[in-house]
């Protein structure tokens, strides 16, 4: 029988709640009900981090500290873990070292940003693994807006505060929090509400499918970082909500020589360590990938289930190949990731059917890849652009290509037109650079809104090809680029 309430750590005792609906937000809970208010609401769309929280939770035998934005993280998504926010980091009227750094360094002015940006560092300052250098610092900031300090005494702070490993009272209580969340980790699935009103998290994937096939109108959901806007933004409200995130088959993240399996509920953070890997590009663009709090509660299965035209990862795995596998009761089937995406919003996926695990294949030590992103702020924010390019060169000529776009139009797509004229070529005659690009026009059929102007994104884009056959033909990146490339080389 499934667990009817949901279960959560809060200032060392276990919360039990079972009536609430099933769109609550962690920072509506904590603000009308706690009336926690040290957590702000800023932009209440996972954008400006004012309600930045922490998150426990046991990995792999290891706690593992989480940012998280409050405003659009659902309240159920809690169940198993622990809740921290700014009042609960003084130990007594001690601050906490981050704390007492922000008021050294004057970090604050009005003090709307910075409970979130304490809590951000304070993530930062239990994820220590070596010295905490500025790089570190601005990537932990990266999904935490201020407007009226300015950065250098927050940087300053940061430095100071996390500069040890954490010491702090959460640190030598970590024993007994992790036995208190081993406790909470029963195994069960979660079901509260009744058949009409209900939000549910299934432990296995077969329970999932059986949940999905009954309701099929329920709203499927992982980490919200997409729906959470629905509800704030959108101010929709879904009666029936199912969750992957508890299902531990969808949690796998597998590799080997051959390929990538990543699990539709793999954070993306968690996938950025290992896809990161396969070239440098593909790691640049998953740090700019929205912030930490996106990537530790968005998943790769989300990303792709949405259908977002500008979702960046999409376009990545279709240049590399990657294959969809879909469930439906108790059937499986795969399709190439871009025969997914059908129209805006509009997928190949059934009623009752999810996505389970999308696999990737390694790239071959004859295979050059490059992606492009292209935004008006270079730290979370979306695409006006997005170009990845996959070339397997074997003697000087073009074997295969594959070329995909993002935030070009109403899905992620590929560019056949263009890889028909670079595929049988030779990769350093430059006239072919030109042509290929120029073969976008057949392919892209850009949209002007307010990121960018078609004009813009088909210029762009057929500059950013030009850029990157230019790269692969073996041009040094110092010349096509402000910060040079690290080249990996794939095995």
């Amino acid at each position: 029988m499934p667990r009817r309430e949901l279960r959560f750590l809060r200032r060392g005792r276990v919360i039990s709640l079972s009536g609430f609906a099933p769109t609550t937000t962690v920072l509506d809970w904590l603000r009308l009900d706690e009336r926690s208010t040290g957590t702000k609401e800023g932009c209440a769309e996972g954008d400006c981090g004012a309600c930045t929280i922490v998150v426990a939770r046991l990995r792999d035998g290891q706690l593992v500290h989480e940012p998280i934005n409050a405003c659009i993280a659902l309240l159920a998504s809690l169940d198993g873990a622990e809740l921290i926010t700014v009042e609960d980091l003084a130990d007594g009227d001690t601050l906490h070292p981050v704390q007492e750094a922000m008021v050294k360094h004057h970090g604050a002015q009005c003090g709307f940003c910075t409970p979130g940006i304490v809590m951000s560092l304070f993530a930062l300052h239990h994820a220590h693994e070596g010295e905490i250098d500025r790089a570190r610092v601005e990537t932990a900031l990266a999904g935490n807006l201020c407007r009226c300090t300015g950065y250098k005494p927050i940087i300053a702070a940061a430095l100071e505060g996390c500069a040890r490993p954490a010491d702090d009272v959460f640190a030598r209580s970590a024993s007994t929090r992790m036995a208190a969340l081993a406790e909470l980790d029963d195994g069960r699935s979660l079901f509260v509400g009744d058949e009409d009103r209900f939000f549910a998290a299934p432990a296995t994937v077969d329970g999932l499918a059986e949940l999905v096939l009954r309701y099929p109108d329920a709203q499927l959901v992982a980490g919200a970082t997409d729906v959470g806007l629905w509800m704030t933004k959108g101010l929709r409200r879904f009666d029936r909500m199912i969750s992957v995130q508890r299902v531990t088959e969808l949690t796998h993240l597998e590799t080997d020589d051959e390929e990538i399996r990543i699990g539709a509920a793999v954070s993306l953070a968690a996938a950025a360590s290992v896809l990161g890997d396969l070239d440098d590009d593909l790691a640049t663009m998953l740090a700019r990938f929205g912030s930490q709090q996106i990537r530790a509660a968005g998943t790769v299965g989300g990303n792709i289930g949405n259908g977002s035209p500008i979702g960046d990862l999409a376009p990545c795995l279709i240049a590399l190949g990657a294959i969809l596998e879909l469930r439906r009761g108790d059937r499986i089937r795969t399709l190439p990731l871009e025969d997914f995406f059908l129209a805006y919003r509009k997928q190949d996926r059934e009623p009752g059917e999810f996505i389970t695990r999308i696999i990737v294949p390694r790239p071959g030590p004859q295979d050059l890849i490059r992606v492009t992103k292209i935004s008006k702020r270079r730290d979370e924010d979306i695409s006006a652009m997005l170009m990845a390019l996959r070339l397997t060169v074997d003697e000087g000529r073009i074997a295969t290509a594959r070329l995909a776009f993002g935030g070009m139009a109403g899905i992620p797509c590929r560019a056949p037109a263009a890889e028909d004229v670079l595929k049988g070529h030779v990769l350093a005659d430059a006239a072919l650079w030109r042509r290929a690009a120029a073969a976008l026009a057949e392919d892209l059929q850009p949209l002007s809104d307010l990121r960018a102007s078609a004009d813009y994104r088909m210029q762009v884009a057929q500059n950013a090809v030009i850029k990157a056959l230019a790269e692969m033909a073996g041009i040094p990146s110092h010349i096509t680029r402000i910060v040079p490339r690290r080249e990996v080389h794939h095995v």
